[in-house]
């Protein structure tokens, strides 16, 4: 009777221990289902959802550091057509992006919003002050050469000699970043002019209140659903978000998409390599090589060709021509690491160093939820001149160079606070259920095994 009750209770126990095991088993898609039901809830941008207090204003502040390429040699460069020379000076460090989202506004499944822009001086991340002097290219030059007809050359050139104007100028950090008066244009120019005061926007974005898949997928800028700089389909489309945030469950196996109000494009990024960012899982995506390619290279990018002369027939790399959206002022974009290689600008300026390491684009986004944690944005600004019969600064000009002014290097990235707060909140969570799965499926297994094993000895 005894080992009758002994074996009725072995079998029993494996049976129990069976049942937790599928129990635990069945959590799995249960619990991934919770989670993804979680994740989406909290990613829609309303009111009251985590996603929602983070697009307001972000918990990091963004700065950016700026150097400014000092030319050595502007009177042999004017006087006997040598090759510019530049150096790195910086970096400048200014905190911008830290005022809160403004004008929001909410419409159906959709919400718009203003993005204030402002710029703070942080001398203890600079190497100097705003008042260090720089030889930079004249920018009111170097813009008249190309805004202003060719056949009216020589009235430009009276202009640049009443006001003893030339190539390049020697001014303060400050006044070529943020503006001065110029004396030839009768108006305040400087890199970034205007800035402070200033919008980018309107924004409007999907909420993800219909579709989570659209959240953040900006539908307007300034009001249009498409660009019109770039005269072509294509080209004009506004794709993906503002990269500060993605759809959550990112697919590190597809490129993700965002628009750059400073290019005046979308782009895509592919994932490079999973990061840990103080315990938190990223993936990190970058710029594909095929982003400022040369048309021959990524036929995509013809529509962003402009022009043929400068650009060599459209076979010049690692250059955007911004000025369809500037105003026509001849300012380029270049994103500095991809410059290396390129003997177009190897060959006609000197002192470029770019590294891929330091110089390259990257964003780091959490795959649960798809925030972008951290991100550094690397540009540099450039613009042109050419050689001229006229004009007497660029007589001994040989041929058009896209001149570099600066780069910079804009990051933001999660504190580590802010990293426990996510990693409590969210990440605990499911940490749990995940415990509580293995532990049902782990104690249900050796259990049912260890029945199963003593229920045959004692039938033995």
């Amino acid at each position: 009777m005894g080992c009758c009750n002994r074996r009725c209770g072995l079998l029993a126990g494996a049976v129990f221990g069976a049942a937790l095991a599928i129990l635990g088993g069945i959590l799995i898609p249960v619990g991934d289902q919770i989670i993804q039901s979680t994740v989406e809830k909290e990613a829609v941008i309303v009111p009251g959802t985590t996603a929602y207090e983070n697009w307001i204003s972000s918990a990091a502040f963004v700065y950016r550091q700026m150097w400014l390429f000092d030319v050595q040699n502007a009177l042999d460069v004017v006087e006997l057509g040598a090759i510019p020379v530049v150096k790195e000076r910086g970096p400048y460090t200014y905190k911008v992006r830290y005022l809160a989202k403004s004008n929001i506004t909410a419409h159906n499944d959709a919400v718009s919003f203003l993005l204030p822009n402002g710029a703070i001086f942080e001398p203890d991340m600079s190497v100097g002050s705003e008042d260090d002097l720089v030889t930079t290219l004249n920018l009111a030059v170097a813009g008249a050469y190309s805004l202003v007809p060719k056949y009216m050359h020589f009235m430009l050139e009276g202009f640049i000699k009443s006001t003893n104007s030339s190539l390049f100028q020697r001014r303060s950090v400050r006044e070529i970043l943020w503006g001065y008066r110029d004396p030839l244009l009768k108006d305040i120019l400087g890199v970034f002019y205007p800035y402070n005061g200033t919008f980018d926007g309107y924004y409007t974005v999907n909420t993800g209140q219909d579709d989570i898949s659209k959240v953040a997928m900006i539908e307007r800028w300034q009001g249009e659903s498409k660009l019109s700089f770039w005269n072509d389909t294509y080209c004009d489309t506004l794709n993906g978000t503002d990269a500060t945030s993605f759809p959550p469950f990112v697919d590190k196996n597809k490129p993700i998409y965002f628009f750059s109000s400073d290019i005046c494009r979308s782009v895509s990024s592919t994932f490079r390599e999973t990061q840990d960012l103080w315990g938190i899982e990223v993936y990190r995506y970058v710029l594909p090589p095929s982003t400022f390619a040369s048309p021959s290279i990524n036929p995509d990018n013809k529509c962003f060709c402009t022009e043929k002369l400068v650009s060599r027939n459209c076979s010049m790399a690692g250059v955007l021509d911004v000025g369809p959206c500037r105003g026509g002022a001849p300012v380029y974009i270049s994103l500095p690491h991809f410059l290396h290689g390129s003997d177009y600008l190897r060959k006609d300026v000197l002192g470029l160093n770019p590294s891929e390491e330091n110089h390259f684009t990257y964003l780091d986004i959490e795959p649960i939820t798809g925030f972008t944690l951290s991100f550094a944005k690397r540009l540099q600004v450039n613009m042109m001149y050419g050689p001229s019969k006229v004009i007497s600064v660029l007589k001994h000009v040989k041929e058009y160079t896209v001149f570099p002014i600066v780069w910079l290097n804009e990051t933001a990235t999660l504190d580590e606070a802010t990293a426990d707060r996510i990693k409590a909140e969210l990440f605990s969570r499911i940490n749990l259920l995940e415990n509580v799965q293995m532990s049902l499926i782990g104690i249900g297994a050796a259990t049912f095994a260890l029945c199963l094993v003593s229920y045959c000895c004692v039938r033995c």
